[in-house]
């Protein structure tokens, strides 16, 4: 199965690192001021790879969207104008995450003007972070504003969202890496539950998200390790426990068949034959999209 995690373009913000070596140096005297007392575990590598490379490419995510024909809403995106209301990291973190879905949309349906507030606040929360240096503003701006390039800065990025994870890793901020994760994540989801509320005819938009059905298991797998250590992540924790509960209502079917293999411009290509079927409904979508609501209302408060 192909996971799809629709606008989980979270890592679309994180685009080209621009590190100069004085700013290298300020991120590093500020975060050894922090309390470093702190002792999370370190996310892998592999284990953010794993999650990311099952994102799609983001011309699919398009391409659904139009087909489905659904129409931009700006009324389920997050407030850009209420940046200066998070002042944790905590709160940052995890709607830079929830920024950067929300920069995609607007991309998509190429409203550049909506898309330049939400590069704005992108930018001032990594700031605060702390982790501004791997922003490279005016590069995202020409990228973001051009939707040919998106599968481009896909590419790249997912290689710099790497580079974050370590850094913070080394700053024992580990932390933080995942909360980036869950409020991209949760704000995919919100949104295409949002789309297929509004087009029950597309029971593709439905069975995108009863796929995230095994994203979420790893996430709250990753979840709970800090849940220990942050009374913040713990209570979130706990409330995505709830969107679990709703999960497990839907049931995914996986039925094998033999590959076969194909050439394509002369390369020899194995085919994957098996398919897995998403069991979903109108109801189920409506109770996800509930749980995801109350949990959202948190945290962009």
């Amino acid at each position: 199965m192909k996971n799809y995690l629709p606008f989980l373009l979270l890592t679309a913000v994180f685009s080209l690192v621009s590190c100069g070596s004085d700013k290298k140096e300020e991120a590093d005297a500020f975060m050894s001021e922090l309390d470093d007392g702190l002792e999370t575990p370190a996310i892998s590598e592999e284990t953010i790879n794993d999650i990311l490379m099952q994102i799609p490419a983001p011309l699919e995510i398009s391409m659904l969207m139009r087909e489905s024909g659904s129409d931009y809403d700006r009324t389920i995106l997050s407030n850009p104008d209420k940046v200066a209301n998070y002042n944790t990291q905590f709160k940052q973190a995890i709607n830079l995450g929830i920024y950067g879905t929300d920069l995609i949309y607007t991309n998509i349906f190429g409203k550049n003007q909506e898309g330049l507030a939400y590069m704005k606040s992108v930018k001032k929360l990594a700031d605060e972070l702390n982790i501004g240096q791997f922003f490279n503003l005016r590069l995202i701006g020409r990228l973001a504003t051009n939707n040919d390039n998106l599968d481009s800065i896909m590419l790249i990025t997912t290689q710099n969202f790497n580079e974050i994870n370590r850094y913070l890793q080394e700053k024992k901020r580990a932390n933080l890496s995942i909360l980036f994760l869950v409020g991209g994540w949760m704000e995919a989801v919100h949104i295409n539950c949002k789309m297929a509320i509004e087009n029950p005819e597309v029971p593709a938009l439905a069975e995108r998200i009863g796929e995230q059905k095994i994203i979420l298991e790893n996430i709250l797998l990753l979840m709970s390790f800090y849940a220990e250590t942050s009374p913040e992540i713990k209570d979130l924790h706990t409330d995505m426990l709830k969107l679990k509960e709703a999960y497990d209502k839907i049931e995914i079917t996986y039925t094998y068949a033999e590959p076969t293999t194909q050439v394509v411009d002369g390369v020899l290509m194995i085919v994957d034959n098996s398919k897995s079927t998403v069991h979903i409904t109108q109801d189920n979508v409506k109770e996800i999209d509930q749980i995801i609501e109350d949990i959202r209302k948190k945290l962009t408060l």
